[in-house]
């Protein structure tokens, strides 16, 4: 996850500033997208539903003076402004929160368009079925039917405005900008992730945990390698001035401007951080995959190019950015400079990787797996993320993990992090966990979350929660933050990085635990040492039902 402290959110937003100089706020940003789609692409969808409301208006005396003009207006308005993707209003079936949905929406609109309030009052009125009591069953029919086509509007306007236009132009931090997400909020504390389990567990435990589909923006490690930069901003802000100063003779000038302009190439450079792979016989094709990726950037931004006008001259200046900047011919200092920060930000984002997955098997919810995603996930949206798997060397490395026996797992998990780079690790650790998670269905899918007190010289760098069911239970140690705890290629491993780190166990669980990625013994006191859990693999999965687990 990416590190919520508002040093680190000054920074970046302060590198962000150093490229755009004006940026707008994020909310006005949204606002001014979805009203560029509605205007620009749905703009029949919007007459339909004037109409609707016009007839509706036509028979009331408090609507019958309201123009055709006016309701189209103030319905862009509220639509622009509408907080969520859709509400579910009906007939006596609403939320008390969808109704919040349309006063707030409704109030915005008021607040920027003093002359429309009596348009907004009527919208309001009907959203929120104000009829009198006295409406015919046809007219109340009429309303409803005007607010589902309503709901049928703002949920492919959220996904038009902000999925695919705002996320390729708000660029503060690229790992935020995904699809159900709110790139505004900088990071989440432990407060509030173990606050939304205990939720998920209590109203939605089968609700699904994915962290990549066909649909997202960027692939889960991509993700997890950029929430690295959330730690270092200073020294990333550093790096981008550098780069920008070697890099500006590259740019070329599109009708009296340099292209690419500063958002696109801020965005340019985390995709690089992100995307760049660790095969070195990958490379050519990865410089091919960013060129096709960035013409698609640029036409769903729709700043300078879009797919249904392409400005072919801005669109050929970036990919010829991007292919100068890339190029190993000769001499590159970007490169030189570029490549070892990268690799270093793939370690971390690494360690990154292996804790969102074992949080994400242990944690409420149904863990799933988007295809290609056993190995390291560095792919960028679609068509990117849609490309041919590999199955067959996944399925060899499945084999050869599965075949273990119980007495050469630590050599195997010595060979699997000296060779970190090809992703079995990750593979292994999906492995082992989602065994544990098979064989205590009940536990994991219905069990008590328990958030776990951690204390000690590196506590802020411990996740820890308890997942447990009558006697039964399992505690998952995972670290955050690495790029701050451990010198850059180092593993988070052993008593010489976390010291006295320590996790209180459960009280009613019993001292007696097994380690069941490793397969290893752990009798603990009061707490779990961190240094001994994470003494041999970067995630810990306690369990203390050793003699039931089956894990070989």
């Amino acid at each position: 996850m990416a590190d919520s402290g508002n040093h680190g959110l000054r920074f970046h937003e302060r590198t962000q500033r150093r490229f755009l100089h004006d940026r707008e706020p994020y909310a006005e940003m949204a606002y001014a997208k979805k009203k560029l789609i509605i205007e620009k692409h749905m703009f029949g969808d919007l007459n339909n539903l004037a109409h609707l409301l016009k007839n509706i208006a036509a028979r009331h005396r408090y609507g019958s003076d309201i123009t055709m003009d006016g309701l189209k207006r103030a319905l862009i308005e509220v639509l622009a402004l509408f907080p969520v993707y859709r509400s579910y209003l009906g007939s006596g079936q609403g939320r008390d929160v969808d109704s919040r949905y349309v006063e707030q929406a409704v109030d915005k609109a008021g607040e920027k368009n003093q002359g429309l309030r009596n348009e907004l009052d009527y919208i309001r009125r009907v959203l929120l079925f104000q009829f009198e009591e006295s409406a015919a069953e046809q007219e109340s029919a009429q309303w409803l039917h005007f607010v589902r086509r309503f709901q049928q509007l703002s949920g492919p306007l959220m996904a038009k405005g902000l999925e695919d236009t705002l996320l390729y132009v708000y660029n503060r931090l690229l790992s935020l900008n995904e699809v159900g997400g709110n790139p505004e909020r900088f990071g989440v504390s432990l407060e509030s992730f173990h606050a939304f389990n205990r939720e998920r567990l209590n109203k939605w435990p089968h609700a699904l945990s994915a962290t990549a589909t066909h649909d997202t923006k960027r692939g889960e490690d991509v993700r997890a390698r950029l929430n690295v930069l959330s730690e270092i901003p200073q020294e990333w802000e550093r790096r981008v001035r550098g780069w920008s100063r070697i890099n500006r003779p590259k740019k070329r000038s599109v009708r009296g401007s340099k292209a690419p302009d500063g958002n696109d190439e801020y965005f340019l450079y985390q995709t690089l951080v992100g995307a760049l792979p660790l095969a070195e016989g990958d490379y050519p094709g990865f410089v091919r995959r960013i060129k096709a990726y960035l013409v698609k950037a640029v036409r769903e931004a729709k700043v300078h190019t879009a797919w249904l006008k392409p400005d072919t001259d801005y669109e050929e200046a970036f990919v010829g950015f991007a292919e100068a900047v890339l190029s190993r011919e000769g001499e590159n200092s970007f490169l030189e400079d570029f490549l070892p920060f990268a690799r270093m930000i793939a370690h971390y984002g690494m360690i990154n990787s292996l804790a969102q997955t074992l949080v994400k098997i242990t944690a409420p919810g149904v863990p799933d797996f988007y295809q290609g995603t056993e190995f390291w996930d560095l792919s960028l949206v679609d068509p990117d993320n849609r490309r041919p798997v590999d199955y067959a060397t996944r399925q060899e490395a499945l084999r050869e993990i599965s075949a273990t026996a119980a007495g050469e797992i630590p050599g195997l998990i010595a060979r699997l992090l000296d060779t970190r780079e090809d992703g079995r690790i990750k593979l292994f650790l999906m492995h082992r966990a989602l065994a544990v998670r098979r064989k205590h269905q009940l536990l994991f899918s219905h069990g008590e979350y328990r958030p776990l007190r951690v204390s000690g010289a590196k506590g802020e760098h411990v996740i820890a929660f308890a997942r447990q069911s009558g006697e039964r239970a399992a505690v998952i140690v995972a670290p955050r933050f690495p790029a701050t705890l451990t010198e850059p290629e180092a593993l988070p491993l052993g008593e010489a990085v976390w010291e006295d780190t320590g996790v209180l166990r459960p009280e009613d669980a019993g001292a007696d635990w097994e380690e069941a990625v490793t397969g290893r013994a752990v009798h603990c006191g009061k707490q779990f040492f961190v240094g001994e859990v994470l003494q041999d693999f970067p995630v810990a999965l306690l369990t203390n039902f050793r003699a039931k687990s089956g894990i070989r």
